[in-house]
């Protein structure tokens, strides 16, 4: 049996998240109180045949609910379920444009209590829920069909056995992905931005690939991070680790980075059942 916990601050995408699962045939319960989730786990093991749930728990608990989520999530450590807990935010900014271009009201605002400060009031009381988080979305800068696409990716994809991993590149000019595990700056290899006939195309490219993989130094950053991870990844996994994300950062994404995490994307997936690849500046672009 499979539960996935899905928490974030308001705005943020969490109905479209339970929506995405529920599509795919997840059984899907909205606002859930905290404080039921043992009873629920206990109906679940009543009921083996139903193989996939996944619940929503928001800030419009209790405050002491919220406190004890920790405790409250040991109670699904049971033989046969396996338990995720994905939390989804957008930069505070973000969520206030959201709130405002659809004129919904808040659940935490009143007349005492603006928009911001419900929003920057709603972090605070969901940080037990963060804390405890398997995966951690950004949907700052995702559309919402991206977005369902990358909840559809990591969970869906993660159905096979062991750890999910993904390889994302970025561009440092638009900033450093915050739901990320690991960041390596490769910004100091060799740029094909630089060359005019390669500017065009991307990491992707046959181009971009012939001339990376003539360099050295783009050859010992490779072998240097992916032995880090050969290294490492088991650790993660021991920890009980569902998910692990690995940004690899150039100027732009264009090229390097998407090189890189292209590269590494091909080297593990030898090795494990579930490893992904995205292209953060890429994708804005298609």
């Amino acid at each position: 049996m499979r539960l996935i916990i899905i928490s974030g601050r308001s705005g943020s995408g969490k109905s479209t998240a339970l929506h995405v699962l529920e599509d795919v045939g997840f059984n899907c319960i909205d606002n859930l109180p905290a404080s039921m989730l043992p009873a629920l786990v206990q109906q679940l093991q009543q009921h083996p045949e139903e193989q996939r749930f996944a619940v929503s728990i928001d800030a419009r608990n209790t405050w002491k609910e919220l406190t004890q989520f920790p405790d409250l999530l040991k109670s699904t450590s049971v033989p046969g379920l396996s338990c995720e807990v994905m939390f989804l935010d957008a930069r505070s900014p973000k969520l206030i444009q959201r709130f405002s271009e659809t004129r919904r009201k808040h659940p935490l605002s009143d007349d005492q209590t603006d928009l911001k400060t419900a929003i920057e009031h709603e972090r605070t009381l969901l940080e037990p829920i963060a804390d405890c988080a398997d995966l951690v979305i950004d949907t700052t800068n995702l559309s919402l069909h991206e977005l369902r696409d990358l909840v559809k990716q990591r969970v869906l994809g993660n159905e096979a056995p062991g750890m999910a991993i993904q390889f994302q590149s970025f561009g440092f000019k638009h900033g450093i992905p915050v739901d990320v595990d690991l960041v390596f700056d490769v910004r100091c290899l060799p740029n094909p931005y630089w060359k005019p006939h390669l500017r065009p195309y991307t990491g992707k490219d046959q181009p971009v690939i012939d001339f990376l993989s003539e360099q050295d130094d783009v050859n010992d950053m490779f072998t240097d991070i992916h032995d880090y991870l050969v290294r490492w990844i088991p650790r993660f996994e021991a920890n009980n680790r569902s998910y692990l994300t690995v940004a690899i950062g150039c100027t732009g994404g264009q090229h390097r980075s998407v090189y890189l995490s292209e590269r590494l994307h091909t080297a593990f997936t030898s090795g494990y059942d579930n490893v992904q690849v995205r292209h953060r500046e890429l994708s804005k672009k298609s």
